[in-house]
């Protein structure tokens, strides 16, 4: 009995051992909801929650870890509401489709989460590929691969020869009936259909294609492709069932329609017009834009068979548009969630997105938050994730130099923590 009782005894203080808490020195951390920059403040970390944040440098009790980062600009890990993880931009792109099997893609996008992370984007919002996407937020919940926590559509929904119609540009024997199982939707019978498949599936938002886009195999990038009575079924769905719904929109006409139906957010809007951002602020609708997405395709477009014939004309078109519109609906006060449309371009160049947005007018504050507070206030985890504040999860990251005065510092990320565990660092004195 006394061997265990004394079993359990040792037991109980390795246990002790290991719960240990972290303290991070920062240097400067930037305060996202005050936007002030504060100097010489300790972060201290639980496991995964941030328990407080201290003026000084806290000194740790025994067992605790310390982590410097007193040469560095401390902030909240970055939130992109826009990537498709499951792939990314390549001349062979549209035969891929044909060649790789869903473990083939799996595979990729295990590589591609993982850079999306080590670049300081310990959240993001996958916005439609094949479904693989809802495995991989799996895989990383669990702790089996690496990567940002995953927020995910699953499969867009999209209408017949709509935008996300998978089988846009196949011969005719290839191309079938899809329907709402594979996010093909005509009709409000089958709207409502399509988002209960999302939701069966396990998807985490609700994605439309409101317009044509830039880099389907069809002849438009800007009609409307649903009706607004189309898109309010699928908004009064997705509430019925705790989704958000982002739109993706090019047309000033489906934008329109979008926002009146209820969306959440205007991915890409690259013809917005007056009217559609004076909706936008009356129904409080979110602007993701995408700038990076814009001029990547619309330099890939420059060579030759890089792209399908119908889609090189709309790339070139309406791809360098975005950052003027961005520029535009910044100054007439739309409510702006930092978004790159990563895949359309190579993971990992996220950041680039902060230099165009200040490159347009946003200041370099402004368009932290919109990777952070208001990113995390689109996705309606406010209460989680998107500052660094007491009882939220301990996302944090560091760069080196200071992102106000140098925005190009947004690409030097020399630390990342999510969810309370360290993934990158370039400091050798912490332990």
């Amino acid at each position: 009995m006394r061997k265990f009782l004394l079993f359990i005894s040792l037991s109980i203080l390795v246990n002790l051992s290991f719960a240990q808490r972290t303290i991070i020195h920062c240097g400067k951390l930037i305060d996202v909801t005050s936007k002030n920059v504060l100097a010489n403040y300790s972060i201290i970390v639980d496991k995964n929650i941030i328990t407080d944040i201290v003026k000084g440098f806290a000194n740790p009790a025994q067992g605790d870890n310390v982590i410097d980062l007193k040469n560095k600009t401390v902030m909240p890990g970055l939130i992109d509401m826009h990537v498709h993880l499951e792939h990314e931009t390549s001349p062979t792109a549209y035969m891929d489709e044909f060649t790789l099997n869903p473990s083939d893609i799996a595979f990729k996008s295990v590589v591609f989460a993982q850079r999306t992370l080590m670049a300081g984007f310990t959240t993001v919002r996958d916005l439609g590929g094949t479904g693989v996407n809802i495995s991989l937020r799996n895989a990383i919940n669990k702790g089996v691969v690496p990567g940002p926590r995953v927020f995910t559509a699953g499969k867009a929904i999209a209408t017949t020869g709509g935008h996300a119609d998978p089988t846009n540009g196949y011969r005719k024997d290839l191309m079938g009936d899809p329907g709402p199982a594979e996010g093909v939707v005509n009709g409000v019978d089958d709207c409502r259909k399509a988002v209960r498949q999302r939701y069966k599936e396990g998807a985490d938002v609700i994605k439309i294609t409101a317009s044509g886009g830039v880099l389907s195999n069809a002849k438009s990038g800007e009609n409307p492709q649903f009706t607004e009575e189309e898109m309010r079924v699928i908004v009064e769905t997705a509430k019925d069932y705790g989704f958000k719904v982002a739109a993706h929109c090019h047309g000033a006409e489906a934008m329109k329609r979008a926002v009146r139906a209820g969306v959440n957010s205007i991915e890409h809007g690259t013809l917005m017009d007056e009217e559609t951002m004076t909706l936008m602020k009356q129904h409080g609708t979110y602007y993701v834009p995408t700038i990076t997405a814009g001029k990547s395709v619309a330099d890939s477009a420059k060579k030759p068979g890089y792209y399908p014939e119908l889609v090189t004309p709309k790339a070139l078109a309406i791809g360098p548009q975005i950052q003027n519109t961005f520029a535009r609906a910044y100054k007439a006060g739309v409510k702006i969630a930092f978004g790159t449309d990563a895949g359309v371009y190579a993971h990992g160049k996220n950041w680039m997105e902060f230099v165009y947005m200040t490159e347009a007018g946003m200041p370099a504050m402004e368009a932290i938050r919109s990777a952070t507070v208001n990113a995390a206030d689109l996705l309606g985890t406010s209460d989680k994730m998107g500052s660094i504040d007491k009882g939220k999860f301990a996302d944090i990251i560091a760069v080196d130099g200071d992102p106000l005065t140098d925005i190009n510092a947004m690409g030097r990320v020399s630390f990342v923590m999510k969810d309370g565990k360290v993934y990158k660092t370039e400091i050798e004195n912490w332990k």
